[in-house]
């Protein structure tokens, strides 16, 4: 294919995904801003998938920020223990209930600013809580958006960090469209642009994929 504007690989990219990815989300388990805020504290360098497994019995033992404020830390760790770094996430999470309680009432703040106040809370995270819960336009970059938006060609050479990425995406995404391009292009690399030997023969942005194209 002939080389594109990054206007047009855009407009090829968003086609493409509102075609067969049109209900895009998260593939962690949650029922309410409170789980979702904990799944995700979990979930560093860590699998949705393993982290699917061990929340059914946080969130039984520890429903809100009350009770996971007045949390032991040996009991909290003993359910948490086969995630990546349950040591840190556990003083992460019991950190984050307590301050919920004492600055937020026990309510999951909304907003990015308030968000990275709790520890545990990076941008990164702040940006997921507030775009899954509130469709709000910010953009999580983690190394698979990263990886993707780069190989794609979605965003240039010159933006080498996660802050750098995540700005020229949301220049460049229709602001209604923010908050689910996000995972479009985290499940994108999660299962077909892999960090490893890419699945391009199965992937439909091929045509458009700078990479694939300089082949």
């Amino acid at each position: 294919m002939s080389r594109i504007s990054k206007k047009e690989r855009y407009k090829r990219v968003i086609d493409y995904f509102t075609e067969f990815k049109p209900n895009a989300e998260t593939e962690l388990l949650y029922d309410n801003p409170f789980q979702l805020l904990v799944a995700v504290i979990l979930s560093a360098q860590c699998t949705d998938k393993r982290v699917n497994m061990t929340t059914p019995s946080i969130f039984q033992k520890y429903p809100d920020a009350k009770t996971m404020s007045e949390a032991d830390f040996d009991e909290l760790f003993e359910r948490i223990k086969s995630i990546s770094y349950p040591n840190n996430k556990t003083k992460h999470l019991i950190g984050m209930a307590q301050k919920l309680i004492a600055d937020f009432n026990g309510v999951v703040p909304l907003t990015v600013e308030e968000l990275v106040t709790l520890p545990g809370v990076g941008r990164k995270t702040a940006n997921v809580i507030t775009s899954v819960i509130d469709a709000q336009p910010n953009m999580a970059v983690d190394t698979h958006v990263f990886r993707v938006s780069k190989r794609i060609g979605l965003v240039s050479s010159t933006s080498t960090t996660p802050l750098a990425v995540e700005k020229e995406l949301i220049r460049h995404f229709p602001k209604e469209l923010i908050h689910k391009a996000h995972h479009w292009l985290i499940l994108h690399g999660r299962y077909t642009c892999v960090a490893r030997n890419p699945k391009c023969s199965d992937c439909g942005l091929s045509p458009y994929c700078a990479e694939f194209n300089r082949r």
